[in-house]
């Protein structure tokens, strides 16, 4: 079969939501595009019906179903399929082309079965008064208690030739009913394809739905008030669901499609902004206000001035500080623009107003590295600072939580460590974040229940584009750190192909030679079966013994022992290290001011904000500064790719590529988040649909905070039901 040019997912063309394809007032129709046809309705079956009770399912296919998503009937008929094949209208036999995929409409004669039962072979011919046609099914039951002599068939599949006759195995078929003429008004039908798993079929999914649909979508209610969909033009959400799996024409499933869309992203923007609603409806903080002489205070002990962009994001934080309500605050900067600063200025308005902060960072190597400088910064001040971590010594830990609990720590730096229940705090005033993306949901708000009310900031230096910070950092405002601090350096980027390695092995040994130092980054850790990709403790050796001779290599990765990377990452500070072979445990804050060269082997396993993050390593001196990506990748895709890092250092920008190119997922790196699961919605294509949704949801929320509105009760519940346990959302009605 070809397969149609419909779209898989609704993109910006058809954001417009219109009714132009979809008939606003059709009503379900009991028949299809699909065959087989189960035999009378299923009764008693709801939207939240557990999938293993729907006919042809049971709690085996239930657990193979679980693994797409579904669960309930509800689940399944929002399991919608990612393309449509067009089965073509049947022609006769006798003008059918070896090779050619057709369709035939028969009589089924001499119908046999081979083998035993979980293994039968049935076999037949077709006849349509031009001539005959024989037909196999290898392995499909289901169908002997559909077939018999003298049934009337539609048949679809590729044509064979066996001796001399046409045939077909395993054909697509449908039964044609009595009272059907079969080729009265016959058009070409879109057949839908479904996501499948390896035990469970697309075909088998097709059938499943098919049989459940009807009796499912009348359980199917709108939620979107009568207003807003005549205002935006949206076709029934029943029709919409319906067209997705059977459309009448290709026009059919954009538009269905569309408002599947806008109901998932409508939805979690409502999530979103409640949970914002509530956070300050149900805290009252204390405010953290910063006076003009704490200011004066905190900016000497800054061994810089601050730039435009730094007082900018300074000044909305100091705003938010000084309000009776949390802060809840996203500071977003691009490489070496100066958030950490930023984040010092905010702890140390909260301290210098009584109240404690705790900083978290997600590895230790970070963690130890902001320790550092703030002590620096803090140097001969009566800030009472403690450091927690999941290496410190128990007898070490015991004593810091208790100082903690006592109100003798100001200002607590660590890792996830910080998370745990035995952390407690006198009065946790303010909670940053560094590198939000790295953390769940959950963590933060874990963080955020040891204080009461406590102001959040969060931190990353992956800046986030505006699909994502609508959706992912939606229930945060957000703070932009335009530009770069005086004197960091533009970093060359190239691309070095399999050809060119000896020669930029020769810049680097010279570069080396003249006092510098360089990362070399590999993707893994040890070598992988799985993966044919060297690995940093394979290739250390080869590196020192081989390629840079005479050089002094450590190694540096995750599944070091606490100790071993500090020591490490000591030496390589201190320059008695020349070159660090890591894996992307470098990836994030790792500040070494002499290193001036970072080599990232097989770069194209890599996403681009990822790659601009390794390369923000470097360039923190005074001297030129080079990142090398070494590149396996073949085809004029890969090579697209990387080029944007050659042509720009704008992380902005790589972001929104990265986005395009990868997707969310992708980009983030795993779905733990904060990412919604949408099943129809593309953040990335859908930017018009959810700059509706948001604004949607904004004037819904301003006229009805609680969403208490007769008009609203499908809609409150569907938001409670679908993101109230995401975002802990109380019930709002």
């Amino acid at each position: 079969m070809r397969t149609s040019a419909i779209p898989t997912k609704s993109g910006s063309d058809s954001a417009s939501l219109s009714r132009s394809s979809i008939d606003a007032t059709a009503s379900v129709s009991p028949r299809g595009s699909f065959a087989l046809r189960r035999s009378g309705p299923i009764a008693s079956v709801t939207l939240d019906t557990d999938i293993q009770f729907v006919k042809g399912v049971g709690p085996a296919r239930a657990k193979h179903f679980a693994k797409l998503g579904v669960r309930t009937v509800g689940d399944l008929i929002e399991l919608f399929p990612y393309r449509y094949d067009v089965r073509p209208c049947s022609v006769p036999i006798d003008s059918l082309d070896e090779g050619a995929v057709a369709t035939v409409v028969g009589t089924l004669q001499r119908m046999q079965t081979r083998g035993s039962y979980r293994k039968r072979t049935i076999q037949a011919e077709v006849v349509d008064g031009t001539g005959r046609c024989k037909v196999r099914w290898f392995n499909s039951t289901y169908l002997l208690d559909k077939l018999c002599t003298g049934q009337v068939v539609r048949l679809t599949g590729k044509i064979e030739v066996r001796g001399d006759v046409a045939a077909l195995t395993n054909p697509r078929t449908e039964i044609v009913d009595d009272d059907e003429d079969a080729l009265a008004n016959e058009v070409e039908e879109h057949e839908p394809v479904y996501p499948a798993t390896a035990q469970l079929g697309a075909r088998q999914v097709r059938r499943i739905i098919d049989g459940v649909l009807d009796v499912a979508l009348a359980s199917v209610h709108d939620f979107v008030p009568a207003a807003l969909r005549s205002r935006r033009k949206l076709p029934p959400r029943r029709t919409a669901i319906l067209r997705c799996h059977r459309p009448t024409c290709p026009a059919d499933v954009p538009t269905a499609r569309a408002r599947i869309a806008y109901d998932e992203l409508l939805l979690f923007q409502l999530g979103v902004q409640l949970s914002r609603q509530q956070i300050v409806e149900r805290a009252n903080a204390k405010p953290i206000v910063t006076t003009e002489k704490a200011d004066e205070r905190i900016r000497r002990r800054l061994p810089f001035t601050l730039t435009v962009g730094q007082d900018r994001a300074i000044a909305e934080i100091r705003a938010d500080l000084a309000r009776p309500h949390p802060m809840n605050r996203l500071l977003q900067a691009d490489v070496g623009a100066g958030k950490t600063a930023v984040a010092v200025y905010a702890a140390l308005s909260a301290i210098a107003n009584r109240r404690q902060v705790a900083f978290v960072a997600p590895t230790e190597i970070l963690a130890n590295q902001h320790r550092a400088k703030v002590e620096q910064y803090l140097k001969g001040s009566r800030v009472r600072m403690g450091y927690l971590v999941g290496s410190t010594p128990g007898t070490e830990r015991k004593v810091m939580l208790r100082r903690l609990a006592d109100g003798q720590i100001d200002f607590l730096i660590g890792t996830h460590a910080l998370f745990e229940k035995h952390v407690r705090f006198a009065d946790l005033g303010l909670v940053i974040v560094d590198e939000q993306h790295k953390f769940g949901v959950e963590q933060r708000a874990s963080l955020r229940r040891k204080g009461d009310a406590p102001h959040v900031l969060v931190l990353t230096a992956t800046p986030i584009p505006r699909t994502l910070a609508m959706t992912v950092f939606g229930d945060l405002d957000v703070s932009t750190i335009e530009g770069r601090l005086p004197g960091r350096q533009r970093v060359t980027t190239r691309v070095v192909a399999q050809d060119d390695r000896a020669r930029a092995w020769a810049f680097v040994r010279k570069r080396i030679a003249a006092g510098e130092q360089a990362y070399i980054v590999y993707p893994l850790v040890e070598a992988s079966d799985a993966l044919p990709l060297r690995a940093a403790a394979d290739e250390v050796k080869r590196i020192a013994d081989t390629i840079l001779p005479g050089c002094r290599v450590a190694l540096l990765h995750g599944r070091m022992k606490a100790s071993e990377k500090a020591d490490v990452m000591k030496r390589f500070q201190a320059g008695e290290v020349q070159v660090l072979v890591a894996t992307t445990v470098v990836e994030v804050g790792v500040d070494v001011a002499g290193a001036t060269m970072m080599i990232v082997q097989h770069a194209e396993r890599y996403g681009l904000s990822q790659l601009h993050q390794l390369r923000g390593r470097v360039g923190r001196g005074t001297r030129k500064s080079y990142c090398l990506l070494f590149s396996d990748g073949h085809g004029q895709a890969a090579s697209e790719r990387l080029s944007v890092l050659c042509e720009t250092d704008d992380g902005f920008r790589i972001a929104e590529e990265d986005l395009r190119l990868r997707g969310p997922g992708e980009m983030l790196g795993t779905r733990q988040h904060g990412l919604p699961n949408f099943r129809v919605a593309d953040i990335v294509n859908d930017l018009e649909l959810l700059a509706q949704a948001r604004d949607d949801a904004a004037a819904m929320l301003r006229s009805d905070p609680p969403l208490s509105r007769p008009e609203h009760k499908l809609l409150r519940q569907e938001v409670l039901k679908r993101h109230g346990e995401s975002f802990n959302l109380i019930n709002v009605a």
